[in-house]
This record gives C-alpha cells, structure tokens and sequence, in this order.
C-alpha cells in the first residue's frame, strides 16, 4: 500500500511540474505575441489556439487529482453533524467510492474520445496553419485517472484531518 502511495505522490508531483510548466509557457507565450505585435506588427500565429486547446486544458484537468489529495473540492456536510466517528469513516468511504467510480468512467470515455481523435489527426486551422488539437484530448483521461486512482486510495485510508482537528481530535477517522 504504502508503495502505491508513494507512485501516487511521484504522480502528484510531476503533474504539478507539467502544471507549472504550462502556465509558464502560457505566460511566455502571451507576453510574447503581445509584445510582437504591439512592437513588430507580427503575430504568432495560432496563440488563441494554443492557448484554449493545450495550456487551458493542462491547467483545468491536471489539477483534479492535487485537489482531491488536498481536500479542496466543494464538500456538502448536511447530514455530517448528525454522524458518529464510524459514520464519518463510512460516509467519506462512500463518498470516495462514487468519486472513484464518477472519475473512472470520465477517464474511459474521454480515453475513447483521445483515440478516436488521435485516429482521425484531429486539428484546426488558425491562420492558414493547421495546428493539431488531438494530443490535448489525452490530457482528460490523464487528469481523470490520477483523481480516480487519489479517490480509490481514500476509500481505503479516508482522510479526516479537517474535521478530526475541529473537534479537537488530531487523529484521523478510521484509524
């Protein structure tokens, strides 16, 4: 277990570096074809482009795994006060249960849709350049699998920190 853990963090880890790294080189990028065409009246050619078909989609599904890891998705607590510390456990197990198997299948079909567009060479056209689109659409299933594979291991060691230390208990729920 704790070897999957580790593969996970590892995961983790260089998809925050493939994060960062795209919103470095959308920066760049943005900077620079302002700056060429308020200077030298030359643009890069396909920037909207590039910019709403790679570094958007990097920057919006990359992410889902970091923050189910860090707890950071919109969390409904209605009938959570009304719950013992077992229940707790078995709540955020369902929870993670649904999450996994909702994560799952968004990996499959958007895997399928990535094949299909890979098979087709998939691009537009910005300027009379074509610039291919189908290697974003393997982002998805990336994104989707990591925060199904965060979610799975949840199920297995729930995560309860917030709520344990705001109750005054500094130990986690299922321990």
């Amino acid at each position: 277990m704790r070897l999957l853990f580790r593969v996970q963090d590892g995961l983790l880890t260089l998809l925050a570096l493939v994060g960062a790294l795209a919103i470095l080189a959308l920066m760049l990028h943005v900077v620079i074809d302002v700056t060429l065409r308020n200077a030298a009246n030359v643009a890069i050619p396909a920037t909207y482009e590039i910019v709403t078909h790679y570094y958007m989609i990097a920057l919006a599904f990359i992410p889902l795994a970091w923050v189910e890891k860090s707890g950071g998705m919109v969390q409904v607590e209605v009938l959570e006060p009304l719950l013992g510390p077992r229940g707790l456990a078995w709540s955020d197990r369902l929870v993670a249960l649904i999450a996994t198997v909702i994560y799952a299948a968004l990996a499959w079909f958007t895997w399928l849709t990535a094949l299909r567009n890979f098979d087709a060479g998939v691009f537009v056209m910005a300027q009379n350049t074509r610039v291919p689109t189908w290697p974003a659409f393997f982002l998805l299933p990336l994104g989707f699998a990591l925060a199904a594979l965060t979610t799975a291991l949840r199920m297995v060691v729930p995560r309860r920190s917030d709520a344990a230390s705001a109750n005054g208990d500094d130990r986690e729920a299922g321990e």
